[in-house]
């Protein structure tokens, strides 16, 4: 509870500080309380919700400002906020991982366009999107308007990107954007607790509510048995793209999710939300010697050893490819994207299978498989 006023106080200073109204009436509401998130904070008041996303990547003010808007609501609304009217009917989604989402808080009917089908692995949208039901916008980067404006959406959930410069045509439709900032939070629960907001973005805040409940238990009980292990062994992570090999940061979901799971993480020093592009030479001296590799990868067919060893020879004097402790995610074929963002605690039950097998535990989910 000290968390959450702490944070509806550093809030209202960012909006100042930003030069935003914070309040247009004397209501001031009652903090949802947020035990993980830092980014987000929820405000309760009669008729509406206030939400203040703080930008990930300038501390000191406010990414946007929300009025989530009941319907026939007729309350004064906080001054620049921009007005969503909830619950969501017909909504935009520009990412799998919120589709997946919405999908399992029993709204997909409400989802009435996506972008990039290719990556969504949910077959119920797939079709839906063959039959016309469902609009494809296309690129995420670059969707098409005329699609966006026939969809009509009443709400555009997109991920910002740090120095994006705004999202150009589609910015200018008037459609609300819901800035899905929650792939830049600290820890896999913190991004987990986000499910919170956008169950309320379509009327179903108190299932995600206990949704999220749900997860947490799971996750902090898992986390608590692998809090006793003696031994950790050294974990390194993804492989090279065209000379750049990108790895979770110190402070990143995946980066913290990894040590709990147990794992002497090499890069968590690195203490950085979100991935660090590093040299190819900078990884190889750090990870030969880890003693599990995990990669995350898109192919229709399972990687192999000799693939990693012909796209780089010295990948066989890895540890891990000498002991075959290398573990693959194709996420063209499994749910990763779907849902791992906000069922951390599943994920974590497959790490701890791979990284402490001596725990007995048996996951449900194996997104990650033995690379033969």
């Amino acid at each position: 509870m000290k968390c959450s006023r702490l944070i509806g106080i550093l809030a209202v200073a960012m909006l100042a500080s930003c030069g935003r109204h914070t309040q247009g009436s004397t209501d001031q509401g009652d903090t949802i309380p947020m035990h993980y998130a830092r980014n987000l904070t929820m405000v309760a008041h009669e008729g509406y919700t206030e939400v203040m996303i703080r930008n990930p990547w300038d501390t000191t003010c406010v990414l946007h400002h929300y009025a989530l808007v009941e319907q026939g609501n007729q309350a004064t609304l906080p001054h620049g906020a921009t007005v969503v009217n909830v619950p969501l009917r017909r909504a935009g989604i520009f990412t799998a991982v919120h589709c997946g989402l919405v999908k399992e808080l029993g709204c997909e009917p409400s989802i009435r366009g996506i972008c990039e089908i290719e990556y969504i692995n949910i077959p119920s949208i797939r079709k839906a999107v063959k039959e016309g039901r469902v609009a494809n916008f296309g690129s995420a980067m670059e969707p098409t308007i005329e699609v966006i404006m026939d969809a009509q959406p009443d709400g555009l959930l997109i991920s910002p990107f740090e120095n994006s410069g705004g999202y150009g045509r589609v910015e200018r439709l008037g459609i609300p954007i819901i800035e899905c900032a929650d792939y830049m939070e600290y820890s896999p629960l913190a991004r987990a607790e986000w499910m919170r907001f956008y169950g309320r973005l379509f009327g179903q805040g108190k299932r995600a509510d206990s949704l999220f409940l749900s997860v947490e238990q799971s996750y902090v009980s898992l986390r608590a048995r692998v809090g006793k292990v003696d031994h950790r062994p050294t974990l390194v992570a993804e492989k090279p793209y065209s000379g750049v090999w990108y790895v979770p940061g110190g402070n990143s979901a995946m980066g913290i999710l990894y040590q709990d799971a147990g794992a002497d993480y090499l890069f968590a020093d690195r203490q950085k939300s979100g991935s660090l592009a590093l040299s190819v030479e900078t990884v190889f001296e750090v990870g030969q010697q880890a003693d599990i590799w995990l990669i995350k990868y898109n192919q229709s067919t399972p990687l192999t050893r000799e693939q990693l060893k012909a796209d780089y020879p010295l990948f066989a004097h890895f540890r891990s490819f000498q002991t075959g402790r290398i573990y693959g995610c194709n996420q063209e074929t499994s749910r990763f994207y779907e849902e791992t963002p906000y069922h951390p605690d599943r994920l974590l039950s497959n790490l701890v299978e791979i990284i402490h097998p001596e725990l007995g535990i048996e996951a449900g989910k194996a997104y990650f498989c033995k690379v033969e």
